[in-house]
């Protein structure tokens, strides 16, 4: 039993035909969620006597027995199948004969097939959940080592303001609390059940779709039987939710790499994080995050796909939807395996932090403190603005920081400057005192740490 249908066909379908149309060679991706549906629906049968229970627990029974094969990866998929619920329902036919195929009873493909990728997505949603928050788990230990590790803030690529790494890596915990937070809207929105469906119309049994729901964890049913089969709006937020994740990774990335070079040094990447060259001895290549880079085009890819895909699909299921699988499947094995091994990468990487003290210092990072030090003696801003820049150029022309700068060359532009310009300009001063919420002076990052923690712990506890 290769096919579903058939009756009303007096020809072979034609050998290219059959190969363009068969999904088994991916759909198979779906065997465990495919038998978790049918043993809710084979369990709704017999309780509403729409099968004799006997014959319910029967299949229930097998159904069980197959999915524990799945799992053990003793189940032979065998190829000729149409698709992964022929497969199922051939494979419980042969084994329990006549009873296997009253299994169908009440249900369509297209109420199965949007199951089973309901089950599939709603699954990978945690999986990619929890894959973010293991990162942050990183991100904190990295931020709670680096709370004093001045760095250079930057802005247009050069060189700003003074901060901490534990500052600038807690934005990339900002951002993955917004892509877990994504991920969690899209698990409410997409939590109701399509089961019982039928193909588009919905069906003359007395099915029980709210026992179904419950039986698979779901909210709910959906509330519309066309709507249930054609949606895929929820592999779109999915999609999309990824898209977003890998924008984060791939600037983070981004910094990693520049970071990694010989003109940073700010951090060195651990070897086993790291390739070499096939001609020069001496390189060691960041490759995780090249890769993560150039894989979130891949996943641009996949979005744009689907979105493709359904913006022509008229009301209810087509054959297009076929289409919905491969990207979401390659997307998650994409996404997912970046994410772990982005942790992995952060978590061996060694932070040079005397390095990126002393890049804070020669980048002239420390200007607008010393433009706010006139201020603060009585001098317009935007005279302290042309002072200061004045002094920049001269500490450019003799290859020195400002920190370094005499005060007798200070006094010849300005009388306001005194000796305690230089704590006024000290690195440690210009970050801590920045101690708005969300700055990185210590009392503001210990602050936003403390968030970090409490939110990690709570998320843990759910």
């Amino acid at each position: 039993m290769a096919q579903l249908w058939g009756g009303r066909f007096t020809k072979e379908t034609n050998k290219l035909v059959k190969e363009f149309n068969d999904s088994l060679p991916f759909d198979k991706n779906l065997i465990e969620e495919d038998i978790e549906g049918s043993i809710a629906h084979a369990s709704m049968l017999g309780k509403q006597e729409i099968i004799p229970l006997a014959d319910s627990e029967k299949i229930v029974a097998e159904l069980k027995a197959i999915l524990e094969e799945v799992r053990e990866g003793s189940f032979e998929i065998k190829e000729g199948y149409e698709d992964v619920h022929s497969l199922i329902e051939a494979t419980l036919i042969d084994r329990i004969g006549e009873t296997g195929k009253r299994l169908h009873t009440g249900r369509s493909r297209n109420d199965q097939v949007a199951l089973d990728m309901k089950l599939y997505t709603r699954k990978k949603v945690k999986e990619t959940s929890d894959l973010l928050l293991d990162l942050q788990k990183v991100l904190l230990e990295i931020m709670e080592e680096n709370k004093e590790t001045i760095m250079p803030g930057f802005t247009h690529l050069q060189k700003a303001q003074p901060v901490t790494l534990a500052h600038h890596v807690g934005a990339y915990f900002e951002m993955f609390v917004r892509d877990r937070s994504r991920l969690t809207d899209l698990y409410r929105r997409m939590n109701l059940c399509p089961l019982g469906s039928g193909a588009l119309a919905g069906t003359t049994y007395p099915l029980d779709r709210d026992y179904v729901s419950e039986l698979l964890g779901f909210d709910g049913p959906t509330r519309n039987s066309m709507d249930s089969v054609s949606d895929r709006d929820y592999i779109v937020d999915y999609l999309s939710a990824l898209s977003l994740v890998m924008m984060h990774l791939s600037r983070f990335s981004e910094e990693i790499i520049i970071w990694n070079s010989n003109e940073y040094r700010f951090i060195e990447l651990d070897d086993s994080y790291s390739t070499g060259s096939s001609i020069m001895p001496q390189k060691k290549n960041p490759d995780i995050a090249e890769l993560v880079r150039g894989k979130t085009g891949r996943v641009y890819g996949s979005l744009m796909s689907i979105l493709t895909t359904l913006k022509g699909i008229p009301l209810a299921y087509n054959k297009d939807m076929q289409e919905d699988k491969e990207p979401v499947f390659d997307t998650v094995i994409t996404v997912n395996r970046s994410i772990e091994l982005f942790a992995g990468m952060l978590s061996t990487m060694k932070v040079n932090k005397d390095v990126m003290h002393n890049s804070a210092g020669k980048g002239f990072t420390n200007a607008t403190d010393a433009a706010d030090y006139l201020v603060n003696k009585g001098v317009p801003f935007r005279d302290a603005h042309s002072i200061i820049g004045r002094l920049v150029l001269i500490c450019i022309e003799k290859g020195i920081s400002m920190d370094e700068l005499e005060l007798s060359e200070y006094r010849k532009i300005s009388d306001v400057f005194e000796e305690d310009i230089y704590e006024a300009i000290a690195l440690k001063t210009c970050v801590d005192k920045r101690n708005t919420k969300g700055a990185p002076g210590s009392e503001a990052i210990q602050e936003e740490i403390d968030f970090c923690r409490n939110y990690i712990a709570e998320e843990c506890a759910k």
